[in-house]
């Protein structure tokens, strides 16, 4: 529960502290004395939304601290976030906001631990809620209808719906893992298909000398010049061993020479070395004359031959612009390619099994489904029973309500879209909340809404805001009556310009505006003040006798005689005080349970 609030320049509010107590607490006040900025304040210490025109005009910065009741599910929370705690009974959440450079700054505390927002609203889920008459939008959402009956239908129901939640997630990570396996099969049957034609075409070149290229180039020039390599061979012939013409070949005078230099040696045998080289050259002279003989008689030109290699040749290169730029890495490519390919032959995966896995957790995700249905159904019929039960009282006899569940496909929350339909009037047709119930129905709907998860809301506080906004005589009584209800589950925080439900209070405050004189002093803030001397604060006064809170109720009655004003006032307390009574005895457990 909400134990104490301090507020620091936060709107109109200079400075104000307030201690709230247990049951219900009442803020009253004049059409604009600033009650809303007391739950604007809560709101923006537990994360609410907040803009700079919240920093009281002169001010550097504004602070706002709420101080609540530590329970141990609590503490184990603050635990698990690593936020130390203050003592074993107290937590405390506050926020700081300033302007710096036209930017607004904020930063949210627990305990003095600086948080994100995202922890701070997490821990706003568990320690109040407000409810405003302006909520019709959020009633009118599916998915907050369908949250009310699933917290309504209790343990048993939100533990299906986790499972639900599992198997949903369960399924869509098999969904995943088969689609992607059906991308990678189509991907892989690709690779397959490219890589067989490769093999294909790569062992039809059955490649298997690197070299062959060249040598075949050698060849194709070789055969492409046949009658000039007969020609010249002849002319080399001719040179070397054996010449037909005037001239002698160089065997001939080879031979000359020798005959001349053994004639020396028969006079100087130092000569002997260069007769032997001599000798020696006219003998490859020689041989080099019968080679290349040879080798010209043996040229032949052939024409298929040179169609074959050319054939071959361009087939090599070919090959080589596809896989190469080189034969050597032709083939290379080639060996690994077929290593490849039979990988991904051999790595062949069903994606039967896939489908089959599939197939099975869309059944056990039909199946929590339908259990969640069956659930939300029991939940829903008794909902409808106590929701109409509630709403009686708040002059709403004829009521009719029904929570409608139809099937959709399954999803994380399940395989039903609930609809609240709703008619106060006999006779008419049941239709969406929100387009059949006026202001002040969807008031008194919001409160028996709340009244019915009284038992069930781990939430200490709830709050709201001028939610007798439409209503008069007997439906306030019945509001006044139903909240403090409500006061005996829960701290109960109303905004009220009802003097019906004020006089049912348990703490009463009162809300007004004053003037004050002020110094003149520089402010370094970028919101101009007209007259600084004089400022307007919000002040909040703690109703604490009988007298103080008769006088209040008979200003909220708007009487035109003080008398009869005070007179009704008093009634008003009188009656509020035996209505309590019976109830406060029958439940005073349950109140003191609020008090631990």
């Amino acid at each position: 529960m909400l134990l104490g609030l301090r507020i620091e320049n936060f709107a109109l509010i200079d400075h104000l502290e307030l201690t709230f107590g247990l049951g219900l607490n009442v803020l009253t006040g004049e059409t604009g004395a600033g009650k809303s900025i007391i739950l604007d304040a809560i709101d923006a210490a537990l994360g609410g939304k907040v803009t700079s025109r919240l920093i009281r005009a002169g001010s550097p910065r504004a602070l706002v601290e709420a101080t609540f009741r530590l329970s141990p599910e609590l503490a184990a929370w603050l635990v698990q976030q690593e936020i130390d705690l203050i003592d074993e009974s107290e937590l405390v959440c506050c926020r700081e906001l300033a302007v710096r450079q036209g930017t607004l700054r904020s930063r949210s505390r627990i305990n003095g631990v600086l948080v994100t927002r995202q922890i701070v609203e997490r821990l706003r889920d568990r320690l109040v809620e407000i409810t405003a008459q302006g909520q019709s939008v959020l009633l009118g959402q599916p998915a907050t209808q369908r949250d009310w009956l699933d917290n309504f239908g209790g343990e048993e129901l939100l533990l299906v719906r986790r499972q639900v939640l599992a198997a949903n997630q369960a399924c869509q990570q098999a969904l995943s893992t088969l689609e992607q396996r059906r991308i990678g099969e189509r991907q892989r049957l690709q690779q397959i298909d490219l890589l067989e034609f490769q093999v294909r075409e790569l062992s039809g070149a059955s490649l298997t000398d690197p070299d062959e290229l060249e040598m075949l180039q050698q060849e194709r020039s070789r055969l492409s010049h046949v009658v000039e390599l007969q020609q010249q061979s002849y002319k080399v012939y001719q040179t070397l061993y054996q010449n037909d013409g005037d001239a002698d070949a160089a065997a001939d005078l080879l031979g000359h020479g020798e005959a001349l230099l053994s004639d020396m040696v028969a006079y100087d045998a130092s000569l002997q070395p260069l007769l032997d080289m001599v000798s020696t050259a006219l003998a490859q002279i020689e041989e080099a004359g019968r080679q290349i003989n040879a080798y010209g008689e043996s040229l032949e030109a052939d024409q298929e031959r040179l169609e074959t290699v050319e054939q071959r040749v361009q087939e090599l290169k070919q090959i080589c612009r596809k896989y190469g730029p080189t034969l050597s890495e032709a083939i290379a490519y080639s060996q690994r390619i077929q290593a490849e390919l039979a990988e991904l032959q051999d790595n062949e995966q069903s994606l039967e099994v896939l489908e089959q896995i599939y197939t099975e957790r869309q059944q056990v995700l039909l199946q929590v489904c339908q259990k969640l249905t069956q659930l939300r159904k029991t939940a829903a019929a008794q909902l409808e029973a106590r929701l109409v039960e509630a709403l009686k009282p708040l002059a709403m006899e004829k009521v009719q309500f029904k929570v409608d569940i139809a099937p959709i496909a399954p999803s994380a929350s399940g395989g039903d879209r609930i609809t609240f339909l709703f008619t106060p009037n006999p006779g008419e047709p049941l239709k969406p909340l929100t387009e059949t119930a006026s202001g002040g129905e969807m008031s008194r709907f919001l409160l028996a809404i709340k009244s019915c998860f009284s038992h069930v809301d781990e939430v200490g506080t709830l709050i709201f805001d001028e939610i007798d906004v439409g209503v008069s005589g007997r439906v306030a009584a019945a509001i006044a009556e139903k909240l403090h209800q409500l006061s005996y589950h829960h701290q109960v925080l109303c905004v009220t310009h009802q003097p019906l439900i004020a006089a049912m209070a348990d703490c009463h405050f009162r809300v007004d505006k004053q003037a004050i004189a002020t110094e003149l002093v520089a402010t370094d803030t970028e919101q101009p003040i007209a007259d600084p001397s004089v400022r307007t604060v919000v002040r909040v006064s703690a109703l604490e006798d009988i007298l103080t809170r008769r006088q209040e109720l008979a200003q909220l009655a708007g009487g035109q005689y003080a008398a009869e004003a005070i007179a009704w006032a008093q009634s008003l307390l009188t009656q509020a005080a035996s209505r309590r009574q019976p109830f406060q005895t029958e439940t005073t457990n349950g109140k003191n349970l609020n008090n631990s």
